[in-house]
């Protein structure tokens, strides 16, 4: 059992921590001073909501999105969110791709070889299907999150920063909400894909604590981290750099290999949700339709998004904070429905 439940707190790990939560910057826009209590909230927020997509998708033995959508949000508002969580996975992924890209020209090599490395590696990921990667989560993700925690620990010893000071100065709590939200949906389209392998409740409620209480600590540290720097983060894209620049060039190369490890989670997590859809509609092996997907996003990768993600990303805001309304709400509504159909 204990093996299955890391399969699914690795997953969920690798479904949000993408590279702006890596690189610090999520965490930034949303948390910085005054927010222990916010970061609290999220982790029990982020826990429950979990918990609740992943009864549903087990309870409906799903293998996309879909059926979970469906029981969430309602048949009416299903094919709008269907959409937009397609919307959502294809964009996103197409800005990992080009993340990738751009990771490859840091260490001098072509655009073009970071985007040729990652989708290689997708592809060649999914031969597997779902299990190949469930199999290689579970190997990436340890690092990722160690890696992040060591160089945050090491930093907070150095400066000798104190975790718990200012506890009482909490005026910003309520940036837990649309934190949560912001991760909703790709969290649907993920474990949507994978009820009909899910075998126990004991799994559902181990992997989505311990998921929240990882997320929440790294989350809690990181923050305490950067509040310290707050005034250097606004020269840097990248706020874990003004971190690093304490320290040698060799954990700064380190450091920018795990990124693009959190870019290239992100975009597995992306292309599994697309293609456990797209496989709804067309019976083909998953490796197939990821490697057609994959082609089609490549040339729109040299685009760019900018305006389409300021128009797309305001009606994500507001649509996540619909759907986390009615995670939150889902066992009060649920049993309600229940008693009508009886």
């Amino acid at each position: 059992m204990w093996r299955s439940c890391l399969k699914w707190m690795t997953l969920i790990l690798g479904t949000t921590i993408g590279a702006g939560y890596a690189s610090g910057r999520e965490l930034w826009q949303f948390f910085g001073h005054e927010s222990g209590l916010a970061i609290l909230l999220f982790a029990i927020l982020f826990s429950f909501c979990c918990m609740v997509i992943m009864q549903i998708s087990y309870r409906l033995q799903s293998t996309n999105y879909l059926p979970v959508l469906k029981e969430i949000v309602g048949v009416k508002l299903t094919k709008t969110f269907d959409i937009l969580i397609m919307l959502y996975l294809f964009t996103t992924t197409m800005i990992m791709i080009a993340g990738s890209g751009a990771t490859g020209q840091a260490f001098n090599l072509h655009y073009s070889w970071g985007i040729v490395l990652i989708v290689t590696i997708l592809v060649l990921l999914f031969r597997k299907g779902i299990n190949g990667l469930l199999t290689i989560n579970q190997f990436i993700l340890p690092i990722l999150i160690g890696g992040l925690l060591l160089v945050l620990l090491k930093f907070t010893v150095d400066q000798d920063l104190h975790l718990l000071s200012h506890w009482e100065e909490q005026r910003n709590w309520m940036a837990a909400f649309p934190f949560t939200a912001l991760n909703i949906l790709p969290l649907i389209a993920v474990l949507g894909a994978i009820g009909n392998k899910v075998t126990s409740q004991k799994e559902i409620i181990i992997s989505c604590i311990g998921s929240g209480l990882a997320l929440g600590t790294v989350s809690y540290i990181y923050n305490n981290s950067l509040i310290q720097i707050a005034d250097e983060i606004i020269l840097y894209e990248i706020p874990l750099f003004a971190i690093l620049k304490h320290y040698p060039l060799s954990m700064v190369i380190i450091m920018s290999i795990l990124l693009w490890f959190a870019i290239f989670t992100t975009a597995a997590s992306g292309v599994l949700g697309i293609a456990t859809r797209v496989q709804y509609y067309i019976q083909k092996p998953m490796y197939l339709i990821v490697l057609v997907t994959l082609i089609i996003m490549i040339p729109l990768t040299t685009f760019g998004f900018s305006n389409l993600i300021s128009v797309l990303y305001p009606i994500y805001a507001i649509l996540n904070l619909y759907v986390l309304a009615r995670l939150l709400l889902y066992p009060l509504w649920g049993i309600v429905n229940r008693q009508k159909r009886t």
